[in-house]
């Protein structure tokens, strides 16, 4: 089956001179993740340049499909294919391993095949080759009612139809029977005097028109395509037995039909190749609906369809398909940044995993993530806290000192224990975002102090200075971690002289849970006259400046 196994942009939008190369792993979904403006629907246009609707070498750009604006800039796109059964050379010796498109102003657009054998560009190719590997993409804005269409012939129903017909016309005996039925429907028809009495009409009309032409045409109403005789299929979503319009389903239903048809399509049709491109799968979606998606869509890129998912939605991104992840960044240009098994492993080790290892650190990461740790993707920053208490209360108290962690984009994440700090800590540093730790030092579940310690030593922190930092029972406050002494509620007793009294109130007004006290706790302590007594607010405002400088 063809199918696509990387694809190389260069100069292309917003993608500069570093290259960004998008590879596709066999049976796993590319995931496309990061912030508006990034970059991924470039990366998407750039995959329906080389397998949509037109031939790219009559595709005319447009000054903004050039990096910069700058047409000088040279488009360069080259992809990575494998399973194609059209031959290449004179002689169709040779078998197609790859397609490179490029663009200059000034110069004819170039489009060539690449033999998988040598390397060697032919220059022409045919459609009938390059429509081997079809890519479809259905955006949150739906064209649902496109795809069904024969609006032309690159649509999903007239591709489906197409390959029926193919296969009808393997026997000729069953073709003519087809024509048969055809005729007494046709004839039929022809028994409503109002449509004889037009069909006749047209054909004499057009016939004399038409007869001064050298090919004449003849004009006849037929209940069938003899070039597709499938074309009078015609798909409509139904609620029960009643059929119902594309206008009366919701946006979400609409998407899930389209990854439906699609997988049908993938799965009858193993010889043809397609690319379901869904551009943010989560839009229009409850959460469980989008969990529910998700999982179908895993299912299916299992089962052979070559899924490409630009999201928003934590839902959507399951560590067990590690490498079809790809974080989309956004600096002077687009930036792609992804990581194989033995990639992650090598990083780990780097900072302190000794017993990191490619053949099991997608199972230990995949088993311990969940969606809230994974809404670090879409962060700008994160601060990795123990647990609940700190994640509730802290974003409060550094709003309150002039830094808004949703504005700034920044992410607080609970990571259950001190003992997981380290291991998310490289997780995220591995995918280059700025990673900032937070814990206190209670030694209730760490007496020796060897998980803070990992942690510490993670993010760079030299041996000899660990001891001081575990025996302090105050803030410590760093470029890269604060460590809040002994515990959490401890060190903001004695940092705000009403924690305390304020405390005892929430208690007894909402119970005993500790994050929903801190959190209580805190939209009071902010909301109060400030005290000199209170030495919190100094110590938060130096926890703010250093996530404001961190890189």
């Amino acid at each position: 089956m063809p199918i696509l196994k990387q694809i190389n942009i260069e100069n292309f939008r917003s993608i500069g001179e570093t290259p960004v190369s998008i590879k596709f792993p066999e049976k796993k979904p590319v995931i496309l993740i990061g912030e508006n403006n990034a970059g991924k629907s470039n990366i998407i246009r750039a995959i329906e340049l080389m397998f949509g609707e037109f031939h790219p070498k009559y595709k005319k750009l447009d000054d903004f499909d050039h990096y910069n604006r700058d047409t000088n800039n040279n488009i360069s796109i080259d992809v990575t294919v494998s399973g194609f059964s059209g031959r290449l050379g004179r002689q169709s010796e040779f078998s197609c391993g790859g397609f490179k498109f490029s663009a200059k102003k000034g110069a004819e657009i170039g489009f060539a095949a690449i033999q998988a054998e040598n390397g060697v560009e032919n220059i022409y190719v045919s459609t009938k080759l390059r429509e081997e590997l079809l890519c479809v993409v259905v955006n949150s804005e739906q064209n649902l009612n496109y795809q069904l269409s024969y609006s032309s012939k690159f649509t999903l129903l007239s591709k489906v139809t197409k390959s029926f017909h193919d296969k009808l016309v393997e026997a000729p005996e069953r073709i003519e029977r087809l024509k048969g039925f055809f005729e007494n429907i046709k004839s039929t028809f022809l028994e409503v005097e109002e449509f004889k009495d037009f069909n006749q009409n047209m054909s004499s009309i057009a016939g004399q028109m038409l007869s001064n032409m050298s090919h004449a045409l003849k004009i006849d109403f037929s209940a069938y395509d003899p070039s597709n005789y499938f074309k009078t299929l015609k798909v409509h979503p139904a609620e029960g037995d009643e059929a119902r319009a594309y206008e009366e389903l919701g946006t979400g239903q609409q998407q899930i039909l389209a990854l439906s048809f699609a997988h049908a399509y993938a799965k009858s049709f193993l010889g043809q190749g397609l690319i379901f491109v869904i551009d943010e799968p989560e839009a229009h979606l409850h959460p469980l609906a989008q969990k529910w998606l998700a999982k179908k869509m895993f299912q299916m890129a299992e089962d052979g369809l070559q899924l490409v998912i630009t999201t928003h939605s934590p839902f959507f991104i399951n560590l067990d398909y590690l490498e079809g992840i790809n974080l989309i960044r956004k600096e002077e240009q687009t930036l792609s940044i992804s990581h194989d098994p033995q990639s992650l492993a090598v990083f780990c080790q780097a900072k302190g995993a000794n017993r990191a290892d490619e053949n099991t650190i997608v199972p230990f990461y995949g088993g311990n993530s969940t969606p809230d740790i994974l809404n670090g993707f879409f962060a700008n920053k994160i601060v990795l806290v123990e647990g609940p208490t700190e994640e509730y209360a802290l974003p409060i108290y550094l709003d309150a000192v002039g830094y808004d962690t949703l504005e700034n984009g920044v992410a607080v994440i609970s990571v259950g224990g001190k003992g997981n700090l380290a291991k998310w800590w490289r997780f995220f540093s591995a995918y280059q975002i700025p990673t900032f730790v937070c814990f206190d030092n209670d030694a209730k579940k760490d007496n020796d102090g060897t998980k803070r310690k990992d942690a510490l030593k993670a993010i760079g922190i030299p041996e000899l200075e660990l001891n001081n930092i575990l025996s302090t029972s105050d803030w410590n406050v760093n470029d890269r971690f604060c460590v809040f002494g002994s515990d959490f509620e401890d060190t903001f007793r004695a940092s705000f002289i009403d924690y305390s009294s304020i405390e005892k109130e929430e208690i007894f007004r909402l119970g005993a849970s500790k994050p929903i006290i801190a959190r209580a706790v805190a939209r009071k302590i902010v909301s109060s006259e400030i005290k000199e007594e209170d030495t919190g607010w100094s110590w938060l405002i130096q926890v703010s400046e250093k996530l404001k400088g961190l890189n």
